[in-house]
């Protein structure tokens, strides 16, 4: 992937220039050391993974940083906790100065603990995913984001002329995911051999250094089963059966997955609702590509006539709005779904300073009218401007007064 450009380039750059420390953190080969490198090609590089690395700091942490007092990038910050205690000490004798380290971070929870307790004020925090679609063939971010910058209205997205991306290269991006390597090596074969490498080295390398006590078997057991409830309210104790687990256990195993950033956890939307609500949570695995592996799909046409394939388009199209939000830089935001005891269901709710914006997802060109009875009803009943379906179609069009079709490939 070399000399790829990432969305969050710009907006790392900008982080570093208003802080002493930028902290970026995310799956595990999303390309974290390649874009640290890109955004500070002359900073002082160290892999903690590295033995000679990790024992050169080790031993006297606060007396390498205060020989290194600056333009140093640390790789795989979880590798060594002490390190943050030590940098508090070394940012507090010159708070004023930025620009000072950047770090990265992946596969531990514990990463975010650290940040909070001993860097809170300090350092900025960015999640970087896998590579969006745009990012993969070249293109510039769609200015669909740049339309959530400011308050919504019906017309906030006109703008929209042209598409980012075309719709082969969706389906591309959709079937295969945003790891890196894979998807930009030149042999075709080679994308099933890696995703089979990462999968193992994921539970037992990552894993078993963070959860040593981990049921590896178990847990890759509970992975497949995970993989095709993506999409889905998980029902904890359905899952507990099928892999022979307590559902405390299985608890735990999707509080691993998602602090691991494999899973992401959809929280219901219920701010200012008075029906019913479904309180479960929703996730879905972040990468699709990851998700079709589990699911041994091993084809676009076999994605297009199995079972997942509603759900698998819906969990792609979250990531690449979520994607776009956090390259756009809108902070305070949410992203929420929400479904009613009498199933009305709206894939997602973004929440935040540009007001609340419902969009439904769905494969296809034209959905039935009566799929978008929950969307209409939830933006009259909350005197939204309006709300958005995402699907195949070719074209920007006004299905009702306040419900805009975008073909995902403006995304």
């Amino acid at each position: 992937m070399a000399g790829l450009k990432r969305n969050l380039e710009a907006r790392i750059d900008q982080l570093l220039k208003l802080f002493p420390v930028v902290v970026i953190i995310g799956v595990r080969q999303c390309g974290k050391t390649e874009i640290s490198k890109a955004v500070r090609p002359n900073w002082q590089y160290i892999d903690l993974e590295q033995e000679s690395a990790f024992e050169r700091i080790n031993g006297d942490a606060e007396f390498f940083l205060k020989e290194n007092p600056e333009a140093v990038i640390l790789d795989e910050a979880q590798e060594l906790p002490k390190i943050f205690n030590a940098l508090r000490g070394a940012i507090d004798s010159d708070r004023k100065k930025k620009n000072r380290y950047l770090i990265t971070g992946s596969s531990s929870p514990e990463l975010i603990k650290n940040i909070s307790e001993s860097l809170a004020g300090r350092a900025a925090t960015i999640e970087l995913g896998t590579l969006k679609a745009n990012e993969i063939f070249e293109k510039p971010l769609s200015s669909f984001y740049e339309c959530l910058t400011r308050p919504l209205s019906r017309d906030s997205f006109a703008g929209l002329k042209s598409p980012c991306v075309v719709d082969d290269q969706v389906k591309q991006a959709w079937y295969k995911g945003g790891y890196p390597e894979p998807v930009t090596h030149s042999d075709p074969n080679f994308w099933n051999i890696w995703m089979n490498e990462y999968r193992g080295r994921y539970v037992e390398r990552d894993l078993k250094k963070l959860f040593p006590k981990l049921d590896s078997i178990r847990y890759r057991r509970f992975l497949s089963v995970l993989s095709n409830l993506s999409g889905s309210i998980v029902n904890k104790s359905d899952i507990a059966a099928a892999v022979e687990l307590s559902e405390p256990t299985v608890r735990d195993y999707i509080d691993i997955a998602d602090g691991t950033f494999i899973w992401r956890k959809l929280p219901t939307f219920s701010d200012r609702i008075k029906k019913q609500i479904v309180k479960s949570p929703k996730g879905h695995f972040r990468d699709s590509g990851m998700l079709h592996h589990l699911l041994k799909i091993e084809s676009l046409d076999q994605l297009e006539t199995h079972p997942i394939l509603g759900r698998s388009f819906e969990s792609f199209v979250i990531e690449e709005i979520i994607k776009g939000i956090h390259a756009e830089g809108i902070v305070n935001w949410t992203p929420h779904f929400y479904r009613t005891k009498n199933k009305a269901e709206i894939d997602l709710i973004l929440n935040g300073p540009f007001g609340i914006l419902p969009i439904e997802v769905k494969y296809g060109i034209r959905p039935p009218a009566r799929s978008l009875r929950a969307l209409k009803s939830f933006v009259e009943e909350n005197s939204l401007p309006l709300g958005i379906l995402v699907n195949n179609s070719d074209s920007i069009e006004i299905l009702s007064p306040k419900i805009l079709q975008i073909p995902v490939t403006f995304l």
